[in-house]
């Protein structure tokens, strides 16, 4: 039997798996995204899709860290994305997935995804370097901590939203970019809780997936 998503809501697909996180406060984050019906599983359930919903889903947001190249059903999911206008959000480990895959370093637009060094629990002054994109409109900069990565940023052809200067970090830390038919929005902040309970952080990641879901 096909199952049927809500359609008075956005509905997203919340990728885990392969990467350990804060479970609490994750739940917590999504359960305040009071407009979308979220959809928690892992990689491997998404691919088999027994539900029949995958291409129904508004937007997929990825969480999960899988380091193999994908092959076979994962190859054929995965490769399905940005044949439509589905979103994509990449969360911060999603980042380091698939290291040796060239599509997803196209995906997140960022060719060498190497990562020199990860720091948890640094203090971070971010700031906003788009301040008339939908997802950043009428925000400031401001502190928060949290896990930084030191790897190279988004090159051309994505547009930065928000950027640090700490000296150990990645200088971009959210962008937009397309990818086939679909819009992207990757962000490299959200660790555990000090950063998923962060109430900017919140408006920020609930903006991104309206704005990927055409919904913004």
């Amino acid at each position: 039997m096909t199952a049927h998503l809500a359609t008075d809501k956005i509905n997203v697909a919340v990728i885990t798996g392969q990467h350990v996180y804060d479970v609490p406060g994750f739940h917590i984050l999504l359960r305040g995204l009071s407009d979308m019906d979220v959809y928690i599983q892992s990689l491997e359930d998404w691919v088999a899709d027994e539900g029949q919903v995958r291409s129904a889903y508004d937007v997929v947001l990825f969480y999960n860290c899988h380091q193999p190249t994908p092959e076979a059903d994962a190859l054929e999911a995965l490769g399905s994305l940005g044949q439509t206008k589905q979103g994509i959000v990449v969360l911060h480990h999603a980042l380091l997935a698939h290291p040796q895959w060239p599509v997803w370093s196209e995906i997140v637009g960022v060719p060498d995804r190497s990562l020199r060094g990860y720091y948890p629990g640094e203090q971070l002054h971010v700031e906003v370097a788009e301040a008339e994109h939908p997802i950043t409109r009428s925000l400031f900069a401001w502190d928060m901590v949290d896990e930084i990565y030191d790897m190279v940023g988004a090159p051309d052809g994505s547009q930065a939203l928000l950027t640090t200067r700490h000296p150990r970090s990645m200088a971009t830390l959210a962008w937009t970019r397309l990818f086939g038919q679909a819009k992207v929005f990757c962000m490299a902040l959200g660790h555990d809780s000090q950063s998923l309970l962060h109430p900017t952080f919140r408006l920020i990641l609930s903006r991104g997936i309206r704005w990927t879901a055409d919904k913004l």
